[in-house]
């Protein structure tokens, strides 16, 4: 691959990064220190309150994961926890009769993790 190639994947990688599963240090945040908005619609879910304190850890746990340098294994359960956290979370609201629009917002960023695990560089990832 060219250089200028490298270096453009290397930037859409940190782009999607940031934007997708760093992006989660606001979520955990929020989540862990309880957030208004946050109880209401986990609890308009059918989720007990104290849901939010692991989802937001687990969150931040995964977005130092993702960033730190090494450690590809982690990585893969980082990225693997976002898609379950993500897809669980659109299927929640379609489940619980909530707007498509609504869903679907777990899947943008679901998109952007996912193309954040695709650009990622040789040295992210788990080679066996």
């Amino acid at each position: 691959m060219s250089y200028r190639k490298e270096r453009n994947k290397l930037i859409a990688y940190w782009v999607t990064t940031i934007l997708g599963p760093a992006s989660f240090v606001i979520g955990g945040f929020f989540f862990i220190t309880h957030g208004e908005q946050q109880i209401t619609t986990l609890t308009g879910l059918g989720y007990p309150e104290y849901i939010l304190t692991i989802l937001g850890f687990w969150k931040l746990m995964a977005v130092i994961a993702i960033l730190i340098p090494r450690f590809p294994r982690l990585k893969e359960w980082a990225y693997a926890g976002f898609f379950f956290e993500l897809t669980g979370a659109a299927a929640s609201h379609i489940l619980n009769g909530d707007s498509l629009a609504l869903a679907a917002q777990p899947l943008v960023f679901l998109a952007l993790v996912m193309a954040s695990w695709a650009l990622r560089p040789r040295s992210r990832k788990l080679v066996s």
